[in-house]
């Protein structure tokens, strides 16, 4: 909100000085300011006890919405659990790593808020134990490996994965997803038939 205040008058007899004081104020309309959107939600995932599990949580709105972890209703706080906020702080990424069966089975609720109100949604995280893994549950077969590349040279991480139906490989760089349509060229994904 501004206001503008304005003197105006003329000049009284014997030097006094009559002064009018006029005051707008212009209010900044709040029609922009928007209830926060998801744009990525978290997805229902099942865990091998001992591994990672990864919720992605995005939201868009006016103005840019905070986001928040909750498992069963309470904040998330453990060495375990690590948040990694984007660059742009339109999200944040829950990693929880080792995975526990039976301490962390449950539903994880991200939470989208700003001035103007808050959405919420959740995914469900399963954990199997190492002997309990179902038949055609995914497996990496091959993982990338840390390599030196020297600068404006190309790298090539190679990841393999095996399981009944094909899975689908994701992406992380310093634990936020890679944005293929966002790196402008400089990273590809390259997939290959089975063999």
């Amino acid at each position: 909100m501004g206001c503008n205040i304005h003197r105006a008058g003329p000049l009284l007899p014997r030097g006094g000085l009559l002064v009018l004081l006029s005051l707008s104020c212009m209010v900044s309309s709040s029609l922009a300011d928007s209830l926060p959107r998801f744009i990525n939600s978290p997805k229902d995932q099942t865990g091998v006890s001992g591994g990672t599990a990864s919720f992605v949580c995005q939201a868009t709105g006016e103005p840019m919405p905070r986001i928040s972890w909750m498992k069963k209703g309470k904040k998330i706080s453990s060495q375990r659990f690590e948040v990694t906020e984007f660059e742009d702080g339109s999200g944040s990424v829950l990693r929880i790593q080792p995975l526990r069966e039976s301490r962390d089975e449950a539903f994880y609720e991200c939470t989208a808020s700003n001035s103007v109100g808050e959405v919420r949604t959740s995914a469900r995280l399963r954990v199997l134990q190492e002997n309990n893994i179902p038949l055609g549950f995914p497996s990496i077969d091959v993982g990338p490996q840390l390599k030196v590349v020297e600068k404006n040279r190309t790298a090539t991480m190679l990841c393999t994965a095996s399981g009944d139906p094909q899975p689908e490989i994701s992406w992380f760089k310093d634990m936020l997803p890679v944005n293929i349509s966002s790196s402008n060229g400089r990273i590809k994904q390259l997939r290959s038939g089975p063999l």
